[in-house]
């Protein structure tokens, strides 16, 4: 089982790791785009205005633009410590121990703007793309990535049950067939439901450690139904699709 997590636009500074390789990362079929993609954030990153503008930076953000200008130089740590946030935070990955850690590592991957698909050791910089970004005189990421990217996903999901926790964005960079989708609803005390915004992230952290955490082995949305709800989640399952249900 893989579980296929959105990115941050958050991320630690700093790391131990060499610099940026990406002959190194995981899924080498999309080295091109990657190589292509670092070249053009550095460069973009010489112009302050332009890059605002791309990123959807404002000016008090201009370390994130320093950060892209360092992509090939700055050090490095696995992909699973370099994001934060509130998934990441209820994630937790760090507090895992022994057979716990070491499942987390082989089953978490992460989509990413700038690098495709990751997985949790690939050694990557902090940087800012996000899925949304415009880069100047270039096609939209979903339309560039999407050739490449979706190959791999359904070369991954052939051999292994993906959950896929990507947000809409994310998830246009490359569709995984028969991958599980996973939706939060809020219950309120009359019945009806509504979708949860912010608190969804969290919701999917929670449910990628009671995955990643487990000894079990799913390999259909019935299996990863009965994990969560070992974990005492309410979950609703609809086909290939599964609904956390929490109190409004």
């Amino acid at each position: 089982m893989i579980v296929l997590l959105p990115p941050s636009e958050t991320k630690r500074a700093g790391g131990d790791g060499p610099p940026l390789r990406l002959d190194s990362l995981s899924s080498p079929a999309l080295t091109p785009l990657r190589e292509t993609l670092v070249d053009e954030l550095v460069g973009l990153a010489a112009d302050p205005p332009a890059c605002r503008k791309a990123l959807g930076l404002s000016a008090a953000q201009d370390a994130e633009i320093e950060r892209n200008a360092g992509l090939r130089r700055a050090p490095t740590m696995p992909a699973i410590n370099r994001y934060t946030g509130v998934l990441y935070d209820a994630l937790d990955v760090e507090s895992l121990r022994g057979a716990a850690a070491a499942r987390a590592r082989a089953r978490l991957a992460v989509g990413s703007a700038l690098f495709g698909l990751l997985r949790a050791d690939d050694l990557v910089p902090a940087y800012r793309l996000s899925a949304s970004a415009k880069l100047p005189g270039r096609p939209g990421l979903s339309t560039r990535w999407r050739p490449l990217l979706e190959p791999v996903l359904a070369e991954l999901a052939e051999s292994e049950l993906v959950v896929d926790l990507r947000s809409g964005s994310y998830a246009a960079l490359g569709r995984v067939p028969g991958a599980v989708r996973v939706q939060v609803l809020a219950e309120h005390p009359d019945g009806h439901r509504t979708v949860v915004s912010h608190f969804n992230k969290a919701h999917k952290g929670h449910l990628a450690r009671a995955l990643v955490s487990s000894r079990a082995e799913p390999n259909d949305t019935a299996a990863v139904a009965a994990v969560a709800r070992r974990a005492g989640m309410r979950v609703e399952r609809h086909g290939a699709e599964l609904t956390v249900v929490v109190p409004a």
